[in-house]
């Protein structure tokens, strides 16, 4: 009789952590939220924002309109294919130096672990922006947010 008691209270205590669980995960708020576009810093969390809510073409707006720029498609297939994946990485946007046109955001990126026995990690990386007719666009970011062959000259073959 006592081992009944006992299995009851286990599995009791397992369905309260399942509901409470279960509680958390559908009441906390999504703290994704766009700010105001006028700073670098600002640039660089609508664009993130937009990744993580797949509105490719927001995150487009905020690319550099420079030399080589992928097309919507080859930006959205990036994505699509995952050779761009932010969905494991988080980001902490810190200073931002200004330079005449040119603005360097220090951004801490969060990796989470893969399995359950890994430990996350976090590295400091940079964004860079140019201001362009009084509007802030990104020019390069690092991994996560970011193709290594955008702007980068299409390879012609030689005949």
């Amino acid at each position: 009789m006592k081992q009944d008691r006992f299995l009851t209270g286990i599995l009791i205590g397992i369905v309260i952590l399942v509901v409470a669980a279960l509680g958390v995960f559908f009441t906390r708020k999504d703290n994704l939220t766009y700010v105001a576009d006028d700073t670098p810093e600002g640039v660089v969390q609508n664009y993130v924002v937009a990744l993580h809510k797949r509105d490719f073409e927001k995150a487009y707006q905020y690319l550099a309109n420079l030399k080589d720029k992928p097309t919507l498609e080859q930006f959205r297939q990036s994505f699509l294919n995952h050779n761009v994946d932010p969905t494991n990485a988080g980001l902490e946007i810190g200073k931002t130096e200004l330079n005449g046109s040119t603005a360097i955001v220090t951004l801490g990126i969060v990796n989470s672990p893969s399995d359950p026995f890994s430990t996350g990690y976090r590295n400091a990386e940079y964004a860079q922006l140019i201001n362009d007719n009084g509007a802030w666009k990104i020019k390069q970011l690092p991994y996560n947010f970011w193709s290594y062959d955008w702007y980068q000259p299409t390879q012609v073959p030689v005949k």
